[in-house]
C-alpha cells in the first residue's frame, strides 16, 4: 500500500468520525435544551422547535441549555 503524497485513508476515516462526533454533541445539547424545558413544562411553539432543531452552533445550544433552567417561558430563549 502506497501513502506517499496521497490523504491516508486512516486520516480520512478519523476526520469523518471527528465529523461524527461533533454532530453528535450538537444533537445531544439540542435535546438537553428540549428536555429541560419538557421538564419545566415550558412548551415550544412549531417555529421555536425548527430553531432548536436547525441550530448548529454548539455555543447557542448551551447558552440555551443555561437560560432553560431559569426562563419563565420558552421566548426568553427564543424570542
Amino acid at each position: 500500500m502506497n501513502f506517499s503524497a496521497e490523504v491516508c485513508p486512516f486520516e480520512e476515516a478519523d476526520e469523518y468520525r471527528a465529523e461524527g462526533r461533533a454532530q453528535g454533541r450538537i444533537i445531544q445539547a439540542a435535546q438537553n435544551v428540549l428536555t429541560v424545558l419538557t421538564a419545566r413544562r415550558l412548551g415550544l411553539s412549531a417555529q421555536q422547535r425548527e430553531q432548536l432543531a436547525a441550530c448548529t452552533d454548539l455555543d447557542q445550544l448551551e447558552a440555551w441549555l443555561l437560560q432553560a433552567v431559569t426562563a419563565t417561558s420558552a421566548d426568553e430563549l427564543f424570542g
